[in-house]
């Protein structure tokens, strides 16, 4: 696993990229390393987290030392107020671009929820679609559950999986989600590049679709 980093830091706010497999919190596992226990042990400011973001995904995660500043920027995410874009490879060839409008069921609610996302395809490789990811709302695995319901799962989803197993060429061994971008009420827009190991995953995919059009040329 690679290391979390300090992106930046703008007045109480710490911007920080977190690996996958890494949790926010600690929890009863030893064996699973977590965001706070990693600032702690580095030395910086006694700090939580502003949001949360799920253990097997790569990305962007906001924490303050200040109680005032985290109640203030987690408003804006609770109240869906933060344009968030993550970057997700899934199994097929998916529309150009599209929304989906799915509810889903929340355990804690017992009641089904309003939920959307929209989605845009970068580039299409070796039967892959790499997306641009945007949901405007906050529901639990909302973009895992979405994109298994149109036939369009993950790659690298041990929960959500495609309904028939497909070997994926040169599988970085993680779940295929990264937060890259948030964008804030207050003007920030803040981001965090593909880690190596999706960037050299894309890189091969590609070379497999080039020379998948050679040899039928």
């Amino acid at each position: 696993m690679n290391q979390p980093v300090l992106l930046e830091q703008k007045d109480d706010v710490w911007v920080f990229y977190k690996p996958s497999g890494m949790a926010v919190h600690p929890t009863n596992d030893p064996d699973i390393p977590d965001l706070m226990s990693w600032i702690e042990a580095n030395g910086y400011a006694k700090m939580a987290p502003i949001h949360r973001l799920d253990r097997a995904t790569s990305g962007l995660v906001l924490c303050s030392p200040s109680a005032d500043v985290r109640g203030a920027f987690g408003k804006w995410f609770t109240e869906s107020l933060v344009e968030k874009e993550y970057r997700a490879l899934v199994y097929g060839v998916t529309r150009p671009k599209g929304v989906i409008n799915r509810p889903l069921f929340d355990r804690r609610r017992r009641k089904s929820l309003k939920a959307k996302t929209h989605y845009k395809q970068l580039s299409c490789d070796a039967g892959f679609s790499y997306l641009s990811v945007k949901p405007t709302t906050g529901r639990k695995h909302q973009i895992r559950q979405h994109f298994q319901g149109i036939g369009h799962a993950l790659v690298g989803d041990q929960r959500y999986k495609p309904k028939k197993f497909r070997a994926v060429p040169g599988f970085p061994g993680r779940l295929w989600l990264h937060a890259h971008t948030l964008v804030l009420p207050n003007g920030w827009t803040l981001t965090a590049s593909l880690p190596e190991e999706l960037t050299t995953h894309l890189a091969v995919l590609h070379e497999i679709e080039q020379r998948t059009k050679e040899d039928e040329t």
